[in-house]
Order: C-alpha cells, then structure tokens, then sequence
C-alpha cells in the first residue's frame, strides 16, 4: 500500500497524546479511511516533531488525512 509521512515542527511534543483535539482528528480520519488502512501519530525520539503517517490502498484519501491531522497538530502545538 501507498505510504504518507509527515513532520510537523512542535514547540514541546510531550503533551500531544493528552490533547483532545488531535484524537479528535486522529479518530475522524480513521474513520473516514477506513478498516483497509492505518494511521500512526507519534513524537519523534530525537527532534521536536511529531510524525502523521498513513497508510492505505487510496493515495489521495490518505495525503489529505495526513494533512488534516497535521494541521490540527501544528494549530495545537506549533
């Protein structure tokens, strides 16, 4: 399946998985993805990012889901 990553720049990434918001965004495009695809947020171990990737059979569906949770995560934290 097509793969999508994204790294958002975030002024402190210890606090993005308390934030109610970006589950909300994180939840909304799993859904609209679908079973046949994945989404993966997660703080990166060495910088200040925080890492979108999604994976699914639609390329398209799964460049605008990573941009939406994205964008709320750098509207959250950024």
């Amino acid at each position: 399946y097509p793969q999508v990553l994204l790294n958002v720049r975030v002024k402190s990434k210890a606090i993005w998985e308390n934030d109610d918001e970006i589950k909300k965004a994180i939840n909304h495009a799993d859904q609209v993805l679908g079973d046949s695809s994945r989404i993966l947020v997660r703080a990166s171990g060495t910088e200040p990012l925080i890492r979108v990737m999604a994976e699914g059979p639609d390329q398209q569906a799964l460049e605008e889901q990573a941009r939406y949770i994205a964008g709320i995560v750098e509207k959250q934290l950024g």
